[in-house]
This record gives structure tokens, sequence and C-alpha cells, in this order.
């Protein structure tokens, strides 16, 4: 596991036995890669993350059906529009609102062949809100 990863988000999904465990880390992994500013931690029951503030969140215990990435503009809304800001060349993102997003991915191999660009998407939406 990279050393990046928050033991508080190893104990919460250890304690689920997550059963995308596999997916999330993968998640992790990849959002954790996408700038050196981005921290980790439990924040909303699941395994969350943030630059200066919240921006992140993936599935939490009970949300088993897809490895799934909910980005948002921070914990509380700030009339932040991030809509049509962020480059999504892959049709990845389902817009939930001007400042949230959703991305589902299949699996584990879907994951693997998106990575680059949930790296590209997370890029842009932590330059955005800054």
């Amino acid at each position: 596991m990279p050393t990046r990863f928050d033991p508080a988000v190893n104990a919460l999904l250890d304690a689920n036995k997550h059963p995308l465990r596999k997916e999330i880390d993968q998640l992790r992994t990849i959002i954790l890669g996408a700038d050196k500013s981005i921290l980790e931690g439990v924040k909303w029951n699941t395994a969350s993350f943030r630059t200066v503030d919240w921006f992140a969140t993936l599935n939490g215990p009970k949300h088993i059906k897809e490895p799934m990435v909910i980005l948002h503009a921070g914990a509380k809304a700030k009339g932040v529009i991030m809509k049509d800001r962020i480059p999504d060349p892959q049709c990845l993102i389902k817009w939930l609102g001007n400042d949230r997003a959703q991305i589902i991915f299949k699996n584990a191999t879907d994951i693997k062949a998106k990575q680059q660009a949930l790296q590209t998407i997370v890029s842009a939406w932590i330059t955005a809100i800054r």
C-alpha cells in the first residue's frame, strides 16, 4: 500500500470488510497520485480527499454496487461552478449539480483503463477549486 494511505481510512475499510476494497484502494492510489498536495482522511464515514478543503469521496460502507468517486467543491456549498470547467474527453463525469459530479466504474479493469483520465480530472478539479 502507498505510504500516503491514511491509517484511519485503512482501519475503516478493514472494519467494514468493504467488498470493493481492491477497487477502492486502486482509486485511492490514483487520486493521491494526481497531486502531492492531496491528503486522505475519513470524512462522511468513508475515504475522502482534500487539499485545503475536501473535494472527493469514495464509496462508503453501504455503497457496494460499483466503484464510485464523488467530486465536490468542499464540505459546504460555496456557489462554485465546476460544470463545464473540467476537461472530460472520455465522458466519465456525470454532473449532479454545478459543483458536484460522479464517476462510476464497472470494476478494477475499468478503473485501470481509465486511470489517466481520472488523474487528469482530479488535477483539473483541485486547480479549479483553489
